[in-house]
């Protein structure tokens, strides 16, 4: 009996200590998770910093409740964008401009992955800038603009509307009021205006990476010889000067140059230069071969991608989707003069009122998607060095021609 009365007890108290601990014990809680930091980096042209920083700052406000952010901005071209970024992927920014040409090497090395909301982003986008953002028909990156292209600039104190007509008018009167039209020759991009319509060809072979040319074609109505010779006597004029991108606009600013041959990234400033006489127009005619022949041009578009080996990588397709919607391309356009991508912001009426877009889009015309391999460059720019010095080696221009395909279609 004594042993059944401590079992009792023990049991009892065993029940009450249950009791008691289910009653003392609180209600289990998770911990809430920790508040995520990302951190990017966004490389884009250097004229472009201020506006990028903007674009950040927005989005930064506009995801504040979602994480922290620790992004940087770094000057970067667009045109050797991916040469820098393949030099390390790993350590290459997330978020970065370039221009549309790099497009398929980057995609072929890893660089870029297709978009995955690509049905909306091709939807709100131009046609054009689409194909130009696209590897054999998927979209590899964002669209930011559609106007990377060139055409004259003209001051309307000086020059008609008939003048800028033809390349001979404007070096004409260039000369009789002792001005300049320039172009920027050290650059294999703008010389494609002389071959573009004249029946010689330039393009990638299928590798996506060769190029073929006939520019140095003695056959046909039109020879690579009767353009270097164009091109030596245009150079040869006292109104003609070889000028880069920044010495024309320096020129405009002090009065030297009259004309010039650039792009949209130029319409403001120019427009502060020239006032109320800023003109824009499509390339003129030039005389080749006993002929006028309209000068070619380039096009393209600048795209935002986002790198394959970002550490955040949804993220970054939402900044690089950020900078690219349509809200921030008409700021793009009202801040930079640059021409949107995004089919809404392309059609505004502030857009389609800009006389450089206007210029543009009629020169469209007479231009071709910029698709040429690694190799153009160098041995197009040393050929229309040569001419834009007057040929002072005076070696043959058929040798010319000849070397500069050899190096432009070399494997």
């Amino acid at each position: 009996m004594k042993k059944k009365s401590v079992f009792l007890f023990i049991l009892l108290s065993l029940l009450l200590g249950v009791t008691a601990c289910g009653r003392q014990a609180p209600p289990s809680e998770e911990p809430e998770p920790a508040r995520q930091t990302v951190e990017l980096t966004v490389w884009g042209a250097e004229e472009d910093t201020a506006l990028l920083q903007e674009l950040i700052a927005s989005f930064q406000a506009r995801y504040a409740n979602e994480a922290d952010f620790l992004i940087t901005c770094q000057p970067q071209s667009e045109s050797s964008c991916k040469d820098v970024l393949l030099g390390d992927l790993e350590a290459g920014a997330d978020v970065f401009t370039f221009a549309d040409d790099q497009v398929a090497a980057l995609a072929a090395a890893g660089a870029l992955d297709p978009i995955a909301d690509a049905a909306v982003i091709q939807g709100a986008n131009l046609s054009a800038a689409v194909e130009a953002a696209s590897v054999n028909g998927m979209l590899y990156a964002y669209p930011l603009t559609a106007d990377n292209g060139y055409f004259l600039y003209y001051n309307k104190a000086y020059f008609s509307e008939e003048d800028v007509q033809t390349m001979d008018r404007l070096l004409a009167v260039a000369v009789e009021a002792e001005g300049l039209v320039t172009m920027d020759w050290t650059s294999a991009w703008y010389v494609y205006a002389f071959f573009g319509n004249t029946g010689l060809q330039v393009g990638l072979n299928d590798d996506g990476l060769t190029n073929y040319c006939t520019w140095n074609s003695t056959d046909g109505p039109v020879t690579g010889v009767d353009v270097a010779r164009a091109m030596l006597d245009i150079a040869a004029s006292p109104g003609f000067a070889s000028r880069t991108d920044e010495e024309f606009l320096a020129g405009v600013q002090d009065g030297s140059v009259l004309a010039g041959v650039s792009g949209v990234w130029n319409a403001k400033a120019i427009q502060e230069a020239w006032g109320e006489h800023a003109g824009a127009v499509k390339l003129p005619t030039y005389t080749c071969g006993g002929q006028q022949i309209q000068m070619a041009s380039f096009s393209g578009c600048k795209l935002v991608g986002v790198n394959a080996y970002s550490r955040y990588p949804e993220w970054a397709a939402r900044l690089a989707e950020w900078i690219t919607n349509e809200e921030n391309q008409r700021l793009r356009f009202a801040q930079r003069g640059q021409g949107p991508a995004n089919s809404a912001a392309a059609a505004s009426p502030e857009v389609q009122q800009s006389a450089a877009i206007a210029a543009l889009l009629a020169q469209s015309e007479f231009s071709q998607i910029q698709r040429v391999g690694g190799n153009f460059w160098d041995p197009v720019t040393e050929f229309a060095t040569s001419m834009a010095q007057g040929n002072p080696s005076g070696a043959s221009l058929q040798v010319q021609l000849d070397r500069m395909v050899e190096g432009v279609t070399a494997r």
